[in-house]
Parts: structure tokens; sequence; C-alpha cells
């Protein structure tokens, strides 16, 4: 039984001392919202996870930079449509004078300002357009806006993800929330502090600094990291964890005795947020978790279900719901990890497919059953020791390719 509530239609706005908006600011062409803003009343504690890429955004630079520098921040401004990556010198003075035009704004430093961008690779920040949408943001903040900036992250995502808990810790009541946006370009590899996946995480928990950002590293390799869309990790990934301590509570730190209590519930929350990633795949018609289970080392569960979880022939066979395990066996044969393929066993849901590396006999029929299901399990026993890795995917589908082949934010 878990020690926290899920709480009904919340987010990143119910933790106390959080506002957030979300406005239409013309940089896209739908006119769907495109700029968010999330500031804390108070001066917060943050964490920060980046993508590990060679071309990161120049936003993501600025926000590891701020973080050297800088625990204590009180804003997030997130633009979506351009992602100011590829953008040279001009790009990180644009990130820059972003955050300068919001903190002038809110009356606070530049230095307590994240800034995220997501959308078009390669393409310059049209700075007009973002002043007014900042200008526009900042007045429109609300302790209800926390949907409205769900909403206004989104590129190819075709719903807004959010989520809320409360807990009890230290006899004062605790809340997390959560927003995410992803729907492709999805294969995450963040470090801490080191169609993009961008994460913001707000909770009015009092949590020590070193702590939150032993948490984020933590968790983000546990939920974020686990998942794969497509098996391509954007220039702009990003997760935002800010703690602002209005609940009151006496400061968590690894010692805590509600450390642990705390941990769950984050957990859950990021975990929450990147499945909804998966869920929300581009043109997925199936959620798949692919588990590892028995391998000799732990680095060799990992392998093998990084080559499955991003194999396009398992993903196509899956979307066609073919029960091809030969294409399963093959992924994992070129994991280069460690294992006897003559004691592997593999498992659709509870169907055994295949046993000491070869047919297990299932009947076709009841392993096609499995995979017409919009949420199936596959199991690889490798029966060589006591490690385990599990990630979450999905099926690729001919309106991937469409997506694909037309996208322009």
């Amino acid at each position: 039984m878990s020690n926290f509530n899920i709480v009904k239609d919340g987010g990143i706005t119910t933790p106390c001392g959080f506002l957030a908006s979300g406005v239409t600011a013309g940089l896209k062409k739908s006119g769907n919202r495109d700029v968010a803003l999330i500031v804390s009343k108070s001066s917060a504690n943050c964490a920060g996870a980046f993508t590990t890429s060679l071309f990161p955004a120049a936003p993501v630079v600025l926000a590891k930079k701020n973080l050297e520098n800088n625990t204590q921040f009180r804003a997030v401004i997130i633009n979506s449509g351009v992602a100011n990556a590829c953008t040279g010198e001009q790009g990180y003075k644009d990130a820059k004078k972003m955050a300068v035009l919001t903190a002038s704004a809110l009356n606070i430093t530049p230095e307590e300002v994240f800034v995220s961008s997501t959308g078009r690779i390669g393409t310059h920040l049209p700075m007009e357009i973002i002043e007014n949408g900042i200008n526009m943001a900042v007045k429109a903040l609300s302790t209800d806006g926390g949907a409205d900036a769900a909403t206004a992250i989104m590129t190819t995502d075709t719903v807004p993800k959010e989520v809320c808990i409360s807990l009890e810790l230290d006899g004062k009541t605790v809340h997390i929330g959560g927003i995410t946006k992803g729907a492709g370009m999805i294969n995450p590899l963040m470090s801490v502090p080191h169609a993009t996946m961008l994460a913001y995480i707000t909770t009015d928990a009092a949590v020590d600094q070193k702590y939150l950002s032993i948490l984020l590293q933590e968790e983000v390799a546990g939920s974020f990291n686990r998942i794969t869309v497509d098996g391509d990790m954007s220039t702009n990934d990003t997760v935002i964890l800010m703690a602002n301590g209005k609940a009151k509570n006496t400061p968590i730190t690894s010692e805590s005795k509600d450390a642990q209590k705390f941990r769950e519930a984050l957990r859950y929350v990021m975990q929450y947020l990147a499945k909804a990633i998966v869920h929300d795949a581009e043109g997925a018609t199936k959620f798949v978790t692919v588990k590892i289970k028995n391998a000799k080392l732990a680095k060799d569960a990992e392998l093998c279900a990084d080559a499955i979880a991003n194999s396009l022939l398992c993903k196509t066979a899956w979307f066609g719901g073919d029960p091809n395990w030969g294409r399963v066996l093959a992924a994992a044969g070129y994991a280069r990890a460690s294992f006897n393929p003559k004691k592997v066993d593999l498992f659709y849901d509870d169907k055994p497919v295949v046993i000491n590396g070869e047919d297990a006999g299932t009947p076709e029929c009841e392993l096609e059953e499995v995979l017409k299901k919009d949420n199936f399990t596959l199991t690889l026993n490798l029966n060589d020791g006591n490690f385990a890795y599990e990630m979450w995917t999905n099926d690729i589908s001919y309106e991937y390719v469409k997506i694909n082949a037309e996208y322009h934010t």
C-alpha cells in the first residue's frame, strides 16, 4: 500500500507557493499555447538533469552553467515550437535574454530563472514574439495555471501530461506535482547536472539541497532514462525539480526518517510522467514493458533491455501483432551482453515463448492474443545471475513514419 494519495486534477501548482501559466505567443502555426511559465513565490532548492548529447541546446548549456553557481531558483520559462538548438552563439544569447526578460518582469535576478525550449532544431528564436509571450505569461500567472502550462509545452503530443500526489511528512501535508511533454525523439540518457523530453516537478516539501540532487539523479535513472520511443536522444532533454519548503516540514536529508517515504512518492511521480510519454508516443498503438531477469551483471540486463526496446524489427512486429520471437532473441544476441543462450527463457505476459533457448511450443494463436493487447509485458530470463532491468517502450506504426516525414512545428 502506498504512503501517498493521488490528487484529482492536481498538477504543478497544487504544491503551496507555486504559480504557472501557458499562453499563445504565436510561435506555432496552429495557434496553440506555446509559452509556459512556472514560478515559486519564494526561493526554491533546485536540481536538474539534462541531455548528454554533444549538441546540447542553448538553454541546456545555460541551465547547467547556472546550476554550477546557484541552487536557489524562482522560475522556469519554456517555449515550444523552436528548440534553440544548433544555433551557435546567437542561440545562447537568446536563451540568456529569455532569462533576463523573465527576471525583469518578475523582479528577480536572471540567475534565478531556468530556460527551456522545444521544437524544431536549427531555427533561431523570434525574440519579439518570445518577449511578448513572456510578458503575457507573467500577467497570466495563477494557482490554477498548471494545466495551461502542461498544454503550452506540447509539440507532437496529443494530450497534456500532469500528475500530483499528497503525503504526510513530519506531521505536515506535502505535495509533489509534475508536468512533462514528449511523444517522439525519445530515448533520454540524462545526467545530473550535466521533439524533446521536458519535465518539471514542484514540491512544497523542505528538502536538503544535496539530498535533492541525489534523489533526482537516482530517480531519473529509474524513470525517464528507462523509456524509449524511437531510440533518438534529443538535444534539449531536461528535468527540473523545485522544492520551496512551504509545507514547513523538517528539511529532509538522507538520514531523515521520512527520506524513503518522500523518495517513493517522488519515484511514483517521475515514473508516472515517464510512462505517460510512452503512452502518448507518436503513432503508437501499444505500451510494451521489457523486463530482463537474472542477468549475470547489471550492465548485461540493461544492454539486453535497451537492444530489445529499441529494435525496429521488434517494434514493427508488435505493431503487426506478430509474435516473431526470433527478433527478440536476435536483439538480445547483438546487445553485447554476456549470457548463455542455451539457458534463456522468454515470456509474452505469462505465456512461455522460448525455454532454454528454443521454441516453447505454445500455439502461435495464443501468443498473438497477447500481442493484440494495448499493454503487454515481454520478459527475458537469462538464468545467469541475480540482476534485473526494466524499460518501457512502444510499437512503431505507419502513423509514426507519417508524423516524422511531415514534421514541421
